[in-house]
């Protein structure tokens, strides 16, 4: 059973309370129970870890290899000003998938730019917290070997059609590849 940890950075405790016209009115815990069922469901076991310090989460991070074979990471605002965490993230070996509730590129100009994506396998935001389930699923097809969305679902049999997400999820797909940063967007969208 591969091992995935989510961790999440500063005021992330505080969702459900903290500007839920941006964030949404889902608490942390709530979010957390939902991704510890998907875990079980496609197979794997979630752990969670939150911190306001940043020290905190370098080490989080920095202690990735040898207990867990892939992350979720919520940097919250750190993810605009942090070079220790850009610099964790490409010491380690597994991957790591940045998500963000929010749409960084459609709020405040400093929430632009990411020190994360460029050492991130991925980065999913601007769906909620469907940000993190999307990133898991993603985690979850490459513990099963898949090399990508048109393989096998987690849990699920090799077919040759593409593969949809888990039943009521929204008409979206995700496209990345070891070589360019993981974007989600809406069927249909055309690159600009």
């Amino acid at each position: 059973m591969s091992k995935i940890l989510i961790i999440n950075g500063p005021n992330l405790n505080l969702l459900g309370q903290r500007e839920p016209s941006i964030y949404g009115r889902n608490t942390l815990e709530e979010i957390n129970g939902r991704l510890s069922l998907l875990g079980q469901e496609w197979g794997l076991e979630v752990s969670f870890f939150q911190s306001n310090c940043e020290g905190m989460l370098v080490e989080a991070i920095q202690n990735l290899p040898g207990k867990f074979d892939g992350a979720i990471l919520n940097a919250g605002a750190y993810t605009h000003t942090s070079l220790a965490l850009h610099d964790a993230v490409s010491a380690v070996s597994i991957p790591v998938v940045e998500v963000h509730l929010s749409n960084p590129a459609a709020r405040e100009s400093y929430r632009h730019f990411s020190y994360l994506s460029g050492v991130c396998r991925g980065a999913v935001s601007g769906f909620g917290p469907m940000s993190y389930e999307l990133a898991l699923y993603w985690l979850a097809s490459q513990a099963k070997g898949c090399e990508d969305f048109r393989g096998s679902p987690p849990g699920g049999s090799p077919r040759r059609k593409p593969q949809s997400f888990p039943k009521n999820a929204p008409d979206i797909q995700i496209a990345g590849d070891s070589s360019t940063p993981m974007t989600a967007k809406k069927a249909g969208a055309t690159k600009k």
